[in-house]
């Protein structure tokens, strides 16, 4: 059995795997070819954290794959009443096959992980999402036909996607440039670790440096869920790293420009940028259901 907690539990060969398995299994959803792979198999899926790409991809993949979801947010489930994580995970996995979870705290994950007897999928936590970096490389292959060897660039506040992304370009031989201002810079253990995997990765305060030459431009928001109280502060603080028309002159000519959503058009991104011949946002995020298909059913079939 096996989990994905981290982008780091799959191997470089297993993420290939998966993404090839992921555009089979687009190519198969486009000619309306029926894959009934996880027929009488059902995947729970814990939200403490409300999405709409997450928890709707998971329950189209479940359906595609002639499964079956389960919503469960913390109103729904004995855990937001005080009952252990360890006792939900042990109860949970003698009725499913699989558990995913979007979670405030990484620990979380890593205790049902410990404690079920089936798969789970870290869905996002505050240190990682594993989830959207494999549909991130699936789009990615899709345009540049290719990952390693190229260089990604990141631009804004050093969060948990930067986080799965600083260790997945590590794994898939893609250089990453992360530029943050001085505070928001990504997990220093992050850092150190894909160091450790053989990463070429630069964390600098200058985004014009990391996006000069970048094959890959990428940013998130800037206030994620959790951070509204400091509004105002994020939005000073990071007003020199928004991706632009300047940024995008700055980079490769044929630049694809990646955001996982959702987008808040003149902070983090321009409009102009957001819906311009860059932009493969809106492909990235149909290709989160393809790669999770994929993800599950490695795990789960």
């Amino acid at each position: 059995m096996k989990h994905l907690l981290s982008i780091t539990d799959l191997t470089s060969d297993e993420i290939i795997e998966i993404l090839d398995m992921a555009e089979d299994l687009k190519e198969k959803r486009v000619r309306g070819k029926v894959t009934d792979l996880l027929k009488n198999k059902s995947l729970a899926m814990i939200f403490e954290k409300s999405s709409t790409r997450t928890r709707v991809s998971f329950e189209v993949a479940m359906s595609d794959l002639g499964g079956h979801s389960i919503y469960l947010n913390s109103r729904d489930i004995q855990i937001g009443r005080g009952e252990t994580v360890s006792d939900t995970a042990q109860v949970l996995s003698r009725y499913v096959a699989g558990i995913t979870a979007r979670v405030n705290s990484h620990k979380t994950v890593e205790d049902l992980a410990e404690h079920s007897q089936v798969p789970v999928i870290n869905a996002l936590s505050d240190l990682e999402h594993p989830c959207q970096i494999l549909s991130d490389f699936l789009t990615i292959r899709e345009y540049k036909n290719r990952l390693k060897g190229l260089k990604f660039a990141w631009i804004g506040d050093g969060n948990n996607v930067c986080n799965s992304l600083i260790l997945g370009c590590a794994l898939v031989g893609m250089e990453i440039a992360v530029a943050c201002p001085e505070g928001y810079e990504p997990n220093a253990d992050i850092v150190a670790k894909g160091r450790e995997l053989g990463g070429n990765i630069n964390v600098t305060n200058d985004p014009q440096e990391a996006a000069r030459d970048a094959d890959v431009l990428y940013t998130d928001v800037w206030v994620s869920m959790g951070d509204e109280e400091e509004r105002e502060k994020r939005l000073s603080d990071l007003a020199d790293y928004q991706i632009n028309s300047e940024l995008v002159g700055l980079s490769k000519h044929n630049v694809i420009v990646m955001h996982c959503l959702p987008a808040h058009r003149g902070e983090e991104i321009s409009a102009e940028v957001m819906e311009g011949p860059h932009s493969v946002v809106f492909d990235q995020a149909e290709n989160r259901l393809h790669a999770q298909k994929a993800l599950i059913l490695k795990l789960m079939a």
